[in-house]
């Protein structure tokens, strides 16, 4: 699982991501969840910054601070909330057991990605709860791999 999620982390990898980016990776995740009927909260976001947010049919508030707890978990760790919780379970480590990533704070579950620009490192994450852990994770991967394969790179920032 752990080299899983990092294949996934090093392939998928932007060439730049704006705004307008945000919006349209976020609205093409909530399209798809919208189709399937899951009601989820999609949100994207800098340190300090939402760049989109949408909390679909059937989503409570409750999923939007999950987003929020798993998104500081990409921001400070540059990682993949999966990676990330999957690397402290593999250790047996809570990090929140010595004060580290409170669990006020932060959630180690799947369900938020870097978004990774070339050269440039993580400029912001990309969250969905909702679904299972799993499921929220799938549902980004799987709408980055067939984002970042649209060839008008206007389309993609």
């Amino acid at each position: 699982t752990i080299a899983t999620y990092r294949e996934q982390e090093e392939a998928l990898v932007f060439m730049g991501f704006d705004q307008a980016a945000a919006w349209s990776l976020g609205s093409r995740i909530a399209e798809k969840a919208l189709a399937a009927g899951h009601g989820v909260v999609v949100d994207i976001r800098r340190p300090g910054f939402v760049l989109f947010t949408a909390a679909l049919p059937g989503s409570t508030p409750d999923q939007a601070v999950w987003a929020a707890k798993k998104a500081a978990v990409v921001l400070r760790l540059e990682k993949s909330s999966a990676l990330a919780a999957a690397q402290f379970e593999a250790k047996d480590f809570d990090p929140s057991s010595i004060g580290w990533l409170s669990k006020e704070e932060y959630a180690l579950t799947p369900g938020s990605f870097p978004i990774r620009v070339q050269g440039v490192g993580v400029v912001a994450a990309v969250s969905v709860s909702g679904l299972s852990s799993e499921g929220d994770h799938g549902l980004i991967v799987d709408t980055l791999r067939e984002w970042l394969a649209i060839p008008d790179a206007e389309a993609r920032g």
